[in-house]
């Protein structure tokens, strides 16, 4: 009789193979598609599920209020993997900047705005869906043709073609070099 592969170990679950569920608590996801504006890093942290460290970030929203009531400043928060530079305490922002400035390293920002030849991650497949590719630590792609509602991505020598309404963040994931040896 033969020995079972680690796959098969794995998906029986027993103590050897199971994984910590602590491991995958941080839920990677982006604001609200509408959402537009400026946010604030929060947190920069490590995550025992991800290679890369992720980044808690603020949004800070008005609501209006009925009557006398004064308006509200609700706070939400989302998880992304953080760009390498970025900080505890940076502005960043979600859509275009103000007097249409080049975006920085951590904006948030929908592919159709973003100039060719600039390097990307955690970007969406669906516009709305939350980033799903290019999240590990190191990785990120490479904005090449922009043409009737596609964007080309270059991923290492693959090009994916994504709509042009979804999102992505600025620059290259944070954690490169896990790999070299000493």
């Amino acid at each position: 009789m033969g020995k079972r592969i680690t796959q098969q170990a794995r998906g029986k679950g027993s103590l050897t193979f199971r994984v910590r569920p602590s491991a995958y608590k941080h839920k990677i996801s982006y604001p609200v598609l509408s959402y537009s504006g400026v946010a604030k890093i929060v947190k920069l942290f490590n995550s025992a599920g991800h290679t890369a460290p992720l980044v808690k970030i603020e949004i800070k929203e008005e609501k209006e209020g009925k009557g006398k009531t004064k308006n509200k400043i609700e706070k939400s928060y989302f998880i992304v993997p953080a760009a390498e530079g970025v900080y505890e305490g940076q502005e960043i922002y979600i859509g275009t900047r103000p007097e249409n400035k080049d975006p920085e390293n951590g904006d948030v920002v929908v592919l159709k705005d973003i100039k060719q030849g600039t390097k990307v991650f955690n970007v969406e497949t669906v516009p709305g869906n939350g980033g799903k590719i290019l999240r590990s630590g190191g990785s990120s792609g490479v904005i090449m043709l922009k043409d009737n509602k596609k964007v080309e991505v270059l991923i290492r020598r693959r090009k994916l073609k994504l709509n042009e309404n979804s999102r992505a963040v600025i620059g290259v994931a944070a954690g490169d070099g896990r790999k070299s040896k000493p």
